[in-house]
């Protein structure tokens, strides 16, 4: 579908705002969760918050994907739009925690519409040689919102109260959706199709089994359940594997992973999920507690991180967009993934903080190499009828690596801590506070054991990014296309 350049760029403007609206949506209300825990006197529920809103999101991607190829993306995203400022009305409302994680569940499921049609609609509206720059643009949205969500989070919750952090969604989003419904253009679907029915079902129970399996895998009292909820997960994912190859219209097409193109594109954001979103969450504790910095220091490296991936990626589309050629970039941003967390790995006690923010912004430069670029090579190798469906693959093997990772790097990192602490600390009570208030023997003791415990978690995921250099050699080469029309084999694509 061919735009006028000043009306796509109103649509490219129109996306970036409603995504930033739900990247950020997710990394505000984490500052502010001890608060709202507290003054709804649920502290025990306070998980649920956000486990909810990513189970949900989780769940409904590949249905919502396979909703904007049968019905068209622009009615699933206004739908998904409006939903996300009703339920960001109800989670202000919210009387006690039940109703604030059932206003979060809702919000989750809009949150994917909004992502997944947004780039969508980029797919249906662009030709393959445009679609990276565009795609970086809108992506940008994920790393801007790490930047600059958990601070304006803080401020809301300081001086306005947390129903603010929902509630200032609504002005923005009643603007970007009156924005979004001029810009957005219609976009015909493919018509009524059979609903893989037990293909949903067995998805959404492995689903649930699986994040409920993670989140109580830490809780000696919840262990023999957990798992319990593993096998129920594993049982779930090969049903629905078996489901997948026999129905006629299924939520996940099996039979695109024929195509290498698409096989490679959606292993490399499997990666992408494993390798490094896995991680930033227990990088400010590794730094508070083997560099003995203050919480606001070591929130430093992860910035360095997403800064890092944040220009990356607007400068491998922008370049991918200007040539067509993209096999070099999944490549190089691999290798550099993979030297960067090998190089954290071999790091000493007492290095300066500053070599680790290196080493982690050479990980983010390489994840942004490909973070976006990978859904616009995959967009443009399927055929249109599948664009949101493959579109949804692309991004749900990318957040289930990421839970999964996430877990297993949890489990390690606090059984090791456990093991090896003296007898005269208590892993379940262990806080920077109280480590920095310990004497230089003890800090310098815990230091040790942290760097001990991580630096195989940072080699680990260093061999993942090295899988992911043989994945990205693996990607056939090509150019993209200048046609509007995605190609629907693993050929080359040429303009």
């Amino acid at each position: 579908m061919s735009m006028s350049p000043w009306r796509l760029r109103l649509l490219i403007a129109s996306l970036l705002t409603v995504s930033l609206l739900g990247a950020l949506d997710h990394t505000i209300v984490s500052t502010s969760l001890a608060t709202i825990a507290g003054e709804l006197g649920a502290l025990e529920h306070m998980s649920w918050v956000v486990v909810g809103y990513t189970l949900a999101s989780t769940v409904l991607l590949p249905v919502i994907g396979k909703l904007g190829d049968a019905i068209g993306p622009r009615a699933v995203f206004l739908t998904s739009l409006t939903l996300f400022l009703v339920a960001s009305l109800g989670c202000g409302f919210a009387q006690d925690m039940p109703q604030l994680i059932a206003a979060r569940i809702v919000q989750g499921m809009s949150s994917a519409g909004i992502q997944l049609m947004s780039q969508t609609i980029v797919a249906e509206v662009t030709t393959p040689r445009d679609r990276p720059k565009y795609l970086a643009i809108i992506g940008a949205a994920f790393p801007i919102a790490i930047l600059v969500g958990p601070v304006i989070g803080g401020l809301i919750t300081d001086y306005w109260g947390w129903q603010w952090v929902f509630w200032i969604n609504i002005p923005f989003g009643v603007a970007a959706l009156v924005l979004a419904m001029v810009a957005v253009p219609h976009i015909d679907g493919f018509g009524r199709r059979r609903f893989d029915l037990a293909g949903s079902i067995s998805f959404a129970i492995a689903m649930v089994a699986l994040v409920l399996a993670v989140t109580w895998v830490g809780d000696a009292a919840l262990a023999a359940a957990s798992v319990v909820c593993f096998a129920v997960a594993a049982m779930g994912f090969a049903a629905f594997f078996l489901i997948e190859l026999r129905a006629p219209e299924p939520l996940v097409p099996l039979r695109l992973f024929a195509d290498r193109t698409v096989a490679a594109g959606v292993a490399l954001s499997a990666i992408i999920g494993l390798g490094l979103f896995s991680i930033t969450a227990y990088l400010p504790t590794y730094f508070q507690m083997a560099y003995r910095t203050s919480a606001t220091v070591s929130g430093l490296v992860p910035i360095a991180t997403v800064f890092g991936m944040l220009v990356s990626n607007l400068a491998t589309g922008w370049l991918v967009s200007r040539t067509g050629h993209y096999r070099l970039y999944p490549i190089v941003g691999t290798a550099l993934g993979a030297a960067g967390l090998f190089a954290m790995s071999l790091l000493p006690v007492g290095a300066p903080l500053w070599v680790p923010m290196v080493f982690m912004a050479v990980v983010g430069i390489g994840t942004g190499a490909f973070m976006s670029l990978v859904i616009a090579v995959v967009q443009s190798a399927a055929p249109r009828r599948d664009t949101g469906s493959v579109t949804a693959t692309v991004n749900l093997v990318r957040q289930v690596g990421a839970t999964v990772a996430t877990a297993v790097i949890g489990g390690v990192i606090g059984f090791g801590v456990a093991a090896r602490l003296p007898g005269s600390l208590d892993a379940s009570t262990l806080t920077p506070q109280l480590v920095h208030a310990a004497s230089p023997d003890v800090q310098a003791q815990v230091a040790a054991i942290y760097s001990d415990v991580f630096a195989p978690v940072f080699a680990a995921l260093a061999v993942v990014y090295a899988a992911g250099i043989v994945v990205a050699v693996l990607l056939p080469a090509g150019q993209l296309s200048d046609e509007t029309e995605p190609a629907a084999s693993s050929e080359p694509v040429t303009a």
